[in-house]
């Protein structure tokens, strides 16, 4: 979860759920991405941050206690992760971008947004896809507190 200094939320418009796309939702996420082998989550999130925004100007505020799961539905099943796996477990990460909006280029080697923007906290679940909702609602929940104070990040 990147938070800039207004407390918004950064989103991702997935490059698969464009409006130029067939799919039927009109899905914006939080970057997220895979862990390598012997690499700590940290270490993933700052490397997804630069492969999928183009900047790894962060810094971690919190850690998420648990690892959350979803699962995909099963139409995506055999399209997604070359239909390898069926569901995902993710560590997540409240991280306070560091960075200027011109530092943000998701133009990147391998899109994954066509589009992006900050968001109010309390939108994140109504921009997600449904089979992702209850993670979201699940880390923001554990992240709210961050949202509820107005001391600045």
């Amino acid at each position: 979860m990147l938070v800039n200094k207004e407390k918004k939320v950064f989103v991702g418009q997935r490059a698969d759920s464009s409006k130029d796309s067939s799919s039927v939702y009109d899905a914006w996420q939080m970057p997220q991405g895979g862990i390598d082998n012997n690499e700590l989550p940290q270490t993933a999130l700052f490397r997804e941050m630069k492969e999928e925004i183009g900047c790894d100007k962060g810094e971690i505020i919190a850690e998420s206690i648990e690892w959350y799961t979803y699962e995909l539905p099963a139409y995506l099943q055999s399209k997604l992760w070359k239909g390898r796996f069926k569901a995902q477990a993710q560590k997540w990460f409240l991280v306070k971008f560091l960075g200027e909006d011109r530092d943000i280029n998701i133009n990147t080697n391998h899109p994954e947004f066509t589009d992006w923007k900050w968001v109010h906290f309390n939108q994140l679940s109504t921009l997600i896809v449904p089979f992702k909702r209850n993670v979201y609602l699940s880390v923001m929940k554990e992240f709210g507190w961050y949202f509820q104070n107005n001391d600045p990040l």
